[in-house]
């Protein structure tokens, strides 16, 4: 099995399709977005075509293969203002295995090496990004790849009936 990675630079309606299809699923909504409530929690969106080339204008797309199949995509967008440290020239990092293929397979920690070289050829030195606490598997991927914390956002995503704190991280590359 080989994994590649492609930057997006031209969406097209069957990957808007499958980016859906990951942003509705209930075992992957807990893990990518934050939600106050459980309503948040049970809510669906669905982007078009000219909402994913609208988002592509910030953020850096690269899309996750195994084999021939789409598994996943992860991003990274510079000096968002939602960075807990506040420092100029700094990646915030996002990845997604959407397919249970590519799960537990190492792919997350190939892919995020791969988007820390890309952020690093774009001349930034410091990546950020937060990881929900009870999702200690993506705690150790990053601990694993010298992530460290730098503070804690309580009360920050509903799941499982109760709030849970946002974790944040930085790596300097």
């Amino acid at each position: 099995m080989t994994t590649t990675f492609i930057k997006l630079t031209q969406p097209t309606s069957n990957i808007v399709e499958v980016f859906n299809r990951w942003e509705n699923d209930p075992a992957l909504i807990p893990l990518t977005r934050p939600n106050q409530n459980q309503s948040e929690l049970d809510r669906r969106d669905n982007m078009s075509l000219e909402d994913l080339t609208k988002r592509m204008e910030e953020h850096h797309i690269y899309l996750i293969y195994l084999d021939d199949q789409l598994i996943g995509e992860m991003n990274y967008v510079v000096d968002p203002p939602y960075l807990f440290k506040k420092e100029p020239g700094t990646a915030w990092l996002g990845i997604t295995i959407g397919e249970t293929i590519g799960q537990g397979k190492g792919i997350g920690y190939a892919a995020i090496q791969y988007l820390e070289e890309q952020v690093k050829k774009q001349g930034l030195k410091r990546i950020e990004l937060g990881v929900f606490e009870f999702n200690q598997q993506a705690q150790k991927l990053y601990q694993k790849l010298g992530y460290q914390e730098i503070g804690r956002i309580d009360n920050f995503t509903f799941w499982e009936g109760k709030m849970w704190t946002d974790i944040r991280m930085e790596k300097y590359v």
